[in-house]
C-alpha cells in the first residue's frame, strides 16, 4: 500500500481519492459520469470505449455525446443500453 493510500485512510478519505481507481456514476439511462480515467480509446454514436487505470469502460447505446471532458473526468450522455467492463492488469 502506497503512502497516499495510508494517508487517505488515516483521514477517513474516499478511496477513489486517494488512488487511480476510477469511480463511475450512472444518472438513469442517459448519462454516465468516468472520474480517474486515462483516455478515450473509441468514440461512435452508438459505442465508446474508456481507458482507466485498471480497465475499459464499454458504453453502447445511441446518440452518444462526449458533454464533459476534463483531465479528472469524462461524461457520457445518449441512450445508454449496456455498460461492460475489460479488466486490465493491475
Amino acid at each position: 500500500m502506497g503512502l497516499r493510500r495510508k494517508v487517505g485512510d488515516l483521514l477517513e478519505m474516499p478511496v477513489e481519492v486517494t488512488s487511480n481507481l476510477p469511480k463511475i456514476t450512472i444518472s438513469g439511462f442517459d448519462e454516465i459520469i468516468i472520474e480517474n480515467f486515462v483516455g478515450i480509446l473509441e468514440y461512435e454514436e452508438f459505442f465508446v470505449r474508456i481507458k482507466t487505470h485498471i480497465g475499459n469502460v464499454i458504453i453502447n447505446g445511441f446518440n452518444m455525446k462526449l458533454t464533459q471532458l476534463n483531465s479528472e473526468d469524462i461524461m457520457v450522455k445518449g441512450i445508454i443500453s449496456n455498460i461492460n467492463f475489460e479488466k486490465g492488469e493491475v
